[in-house]
């Protein structure tokens, strides 16, 4: 393998990472598109969007262990909530994973860029108050939580995106989690998440190990040094910073997908 081709995978890894570590995601909504179109913009093989949603499931996997280390102290992690909404985006994206092995190449697009834009709307709605709400009393619905994250859960298994960037935007509007609690709550329920949608592209043979285990090394150095600057960062710039990766992610996959 060519080295200025791992030097490419290892900087889409590296800055999806810092970027997921920030604000909360596992990074795919931004290394998806990377890995589809930056490989192939500079003259190596393109990757297939099978390739890339198998390559993002086990990145992702690691990306979200290092930013739950560098988020495990200061009461932002919530249990409850970790515990309802992770466990039914597991199953959700275990199936999700499993399924995208009958869907065509166009149709994982379109999964992905639906999910895309129902993110990017929901960031836009104004959030008012969340953040004056004291972390240790923080009162959610479980049942409204898990049923959202089940369904999040098999759309993010599709495109081995773990759900994160949809998660952030729930968990902020509809659930009403203060910001720093959602971003290091949703890396762990995304780690979670990564589970099912790794094991799926794996069992089905869809992970080209060698750009993986480069993009693994990235996401292990740089999700914790955007947890730990994601802590110093006001709220509402994290949250613009979100909403900005994924209205941009989401103009991009439909103008693709509507030009073909």
């Amino acid at each position: 393998m060519d080295f200025s081709f791992i030097i490419t995978i290892f900087a889409i890894g590296f800055i999806g990472s810092f970027v997921s570590g920030m604000v909360g995601i596992g990074g795919s909504i931004i290394k998806y598109p990377m890995l589809l179109y930056i490989p192939s913009a500079l003259g190596f093989a393109a990757f297939s969007a099978h390739e890339v949603s198998g390559i993002s499931a086990v990145q992702v996997f690691f990306a979200t262990i290092g930013g739950v280390w560098a988020y495990r102290k200061g009461g932002y992690l919530n249990k409850q909530l970790i515990l309802y909404m992770g466990v039914s985006i597991l199953i959700g994206s275990f199936i999700g994973g499993y399924g995208s092995t009958i869907m065509s190449e166009q149709g994982i697009n379109v999964v992905y860029g639906a999910l895309a834009a129902i993110a990017a709307i929901m960031m836009f709605i104004p959030k008012k108050g969340i953040d004056d709400i004291p972390l240790d009393q923080v009162k959610f619905n479980k049942l409204l939580s898990a049923s959202l994250a089940f369904i999040v859960g098999i759309g993010a298994g599709i495109v081995g995106a773990a759900g994160a960037f949809l998660l952030v935007p729930i968990m902020l509007v509809v659930l009403k989690i203060p910001t720093r609690m959602t971003i290091a709550s949703s890396l762990a329920i995304t780690f979670i998440s990564s589970i099912g949608s790794t094991v799926g592209k794996l069992a089905t043979g869809q992970v080209l190990l060698l750009p993986a285990a480069i993009m693994i090394v990235a996401s292990l150095i740089a999700s914790p040094l955007g947890a730990n600057a994601g802590k110093k960062i006001n709220t509402k710039i994290l949250q613009w910073v979100l909403a900005a990766l994924i209205l941009g992610t989401s103009i991009k996959i439909w103008f693709d997908l509507l030009v073909k």
